[in-house]
Formats: C-alpha cells, sequence, structure tokens
C-alpha cells in the first residue's frame, strides 16, 4: 500500500487546517440544504393508512403518539428478504443499530417509528434479539408503494396540524447515511469505507459497496460474504455516488 508523505508535526497541521478550510464550507453548504428543505411545499396525506402496533390497529395518525412530527423509517423485514424469520436486512438492520435515545427527538416534539410488512410477533422478536427499542409497525395496505418504499429503503417525515396529516420530506439510497454513525467515523479514518467506489490511493484495501455489511451479531461468522445477500445488494444496489 502506498501511503501519503509521512510529515513532521507542523507540517501535519498545516494540511489540517487546509482541509478544515474546506470542511467548515461543507458544513455552512449543508446548513443552507437544510434551511431550503425546511422551506419544502407540503403534500396532504388524504388517504387513510392502518398499521398494526404492539396495542393493536393503529393510523398514520396514531403513529405520531401525540406529537407534532413524526419520522418513518421502512425497513425490510419480511419473508422475501434475505435473513428472514431471524434478521431483517442487513442494511435496515445497521440504520436500526444507529437509532440513538428517543428521547432526544422527543423533545423536539418528533417521533420516530419504523415500518415493516412482518407482523408483530416476528417485529418484537427480532428487536428483542437485536436490542432495538424503537416504535415498530405493521404495514398493512399500500403505505409503502405510495410513499416510495416499496422496493428501496427510505424515510419520510411528516407533520400533522390537528388530524390532517402532511408529507414534508424523503430521502433514500445515500440520503440515508447521516442517520447512521458507521459511514462518517469510517470517512475521518485513513482507510475511509475501504469500498471500490473512493478514490482512494492506490493499492488502498476495498472491496465492493454494501458487501461487507452484517448483522451486529454475526460478524466473523463467515470470511465470504453470504450468497443471498451478495444477489441481493447486486440487484437493488443503486450507485453510490448518488442519493
Amino acid at each position: 500500500m502506498k501511503t501519503p508523505p509521512i510529515v513532521s508535526p507542523q507540517e501535519w497541521e498545516a494540511a489540517r487546517q487546509e482541509l478544515l478550510a474546506e470542511e467548515k464550507q461543507l458544513t455552512r453548504a449543508r446548513d443552507a440544504l437544510a434551511a431550503k428543505r425546511r422551506r419544502m411545499p407540503w403534500q396532504a396525506v388524504e388517504k387513510q393508512y392502518a398499521f398494526d402496533g404492539p396495542e393493536g390497529k393503529a393510523s398514520l395518525l396514531d403513529l405520531f403518539d401525540g406529537r407534532r412530527q413524526l419520522i418513518v423509517y421502512r425497513a425490510f423485514f419480511q419473508p422475501d428478504v434475505f435473513g428472514w424469520p431471524d434478521h431483517a436486512c442487513r442494511g435496515c438492520s445497521m440504520v436500526a443499530d444507529h437509532v440513538g435515545h428517543l428521547a432526544h427527538l422527543n423533545a423536539r416534539d418528533t417521533t420516530l417509528a419504523f415500518a415493516s410488512p412482518a407482523p408483530q410477533t416476528d417485529i418484537e422478536r427480532l428487536k428483542a434479539r437485536m436490542g432495538w427499542t424503537m416504535p415498530w409497525y405493521t404495514i398493512t395496505d399500500d403505505f409503502d408503494t405510495d410513499f416510495g418504499v416499496d422496493e428501496w429503503h427510505g424515510t419520510n417525515a411528516f407533520i400533522r396540524d390537528g388530524d390532517r396529516v402532511f408529507r414534508t420530506y424523503f430521502i433514500n439510497a445515500r440520503g440515508d447515511e447521516p442517520l447512521g454513525n458507521t459511514w462518517s467515523y469510517l470517512d475521518m479514518t485513513a482507510l475511509g469505507r475501504q469500498e471500490t467506489w473512493e478514490d482512494s490511493p492506490e493499492g488502498y484495501p476495498q472491496t465492493p459497496p454494501y458487501e461487507w455489511w452484517n448483522w451486529h451479531d454475526a460478524y466473523g461468522d463467515s470470511a465470504r460474504p453470504a450468497p443471498e445477500w451478495l444477489a441481493q445488494t447486486r440487484r437493488g444496489a443503486r450507485p453510490p455516488t448518488t442519493t
């Protein structure tokens, strides 16, 4: 592996300061984008949707749990997903692993919920196995199709005005990355994510994106990715350079 130059502390600090100036520009650009997101038009949700939850039937309005805002992540946990019935999709499981204490979101009048077609008995068993505590509902109708998450993971944001519900934003593909810190941590390391799409110095270790992902209780089970997971990622993968 050909490494970058080895330099003195003074030279290293100068290089860091040069990159820091660009990172600050990126932060300001991200803030400006978030400001535009807050000014997005709202889409009225006129259709009634039904979910199953731990306490029985629930509407989309019920998912707000009395708060003003709602974020719904559609996780792939169903019979046609590799890992069923013991596990959800590996990528969705990584997202679930990154969910922090929900009290912080709740303090800003915001509820986070997961939704999948899997029955509640399977969802509760999975949550117990993986140590997840977020509300997780069963999709019983066309919610996933209507909101663009029937064939790919994604996150929808909603707001309510009394009993009226509005869709305010949607992200999927790499747009979900900021929801987890594994990618951010790897991005600050010398080797990066170690994926083939990255612009890294010659000889750096790299493997295809997504394929190295695993359930947190299964790393080390095999030196090679499971064929079923490879087929799933190659069938549904989108270019890592897009959102």
